[in-house]
């Protein structure tokens, strides 16, 4: 499993020019798997997520977890974190996860998110989403389990 965590102003996806998912504040996860992840998976780095100290505290340093800092997360299936493009131009995504698995996985990990207190917007998994956001910073982590 990977997750893409950029910490995130204002955060949006659209779907067919209709916005399923905002945020004002907090942060933008693109999230995808491969096979071998379960349930603990999504747990581990669900936990991770919520506490990654990457927000700034009273003195402009980031010590601060979401959960610290109050925001809000949108988080977006991206199966193509796991294109691989070592040979050749055209990536292979062999390595993600097919959709009938990793549907379940992602719904888990949004309420695993959830289960913090945290408010979460999504995408709508397999579409074809515009995704729009500031990152802060830019702070950007790619955290894998």
């Amino acid at each position: 499993m990977r997750v893409l965590v950029q910490r995130s102003g204002k955060a949006k996806v659209t779907v067919d020019e209709k916005v399923v998912g905002s945020i004002d504040s907090g942060l933008m996860l693109l999230v995808g798997f491969t096979e071998g992840d379960e349930i603990e998976t999504v747990k581990h780095l669900a936990k991770k997520v919520v506490n990654l100290r990457i927000f700034p505290d009273e003195n402009d340093v980031m010590n601060k977890s979401l959960l610290d800092f109050g925001g809000d997360i949108l988080s977006v299936s991206q199966f193509t974190l796991y294109g691989d493009a070592r040979k050749g131009n055209r990536p292979s995504y062999i390595n993600a996860l097919k959709n009938d698995l990793a549907t379940p996985l992602y719904d888990a990990f949004n309420e695993e998110l959830r289960g913090y207190g945290v408010k979460v917007e999504t995408g709508v998994f397999g579409a074809d989403m515009e995704i729009s956001f500031t990152n802060i910073g830019p702070t950007t982590i790619l955290l894998e389990k």
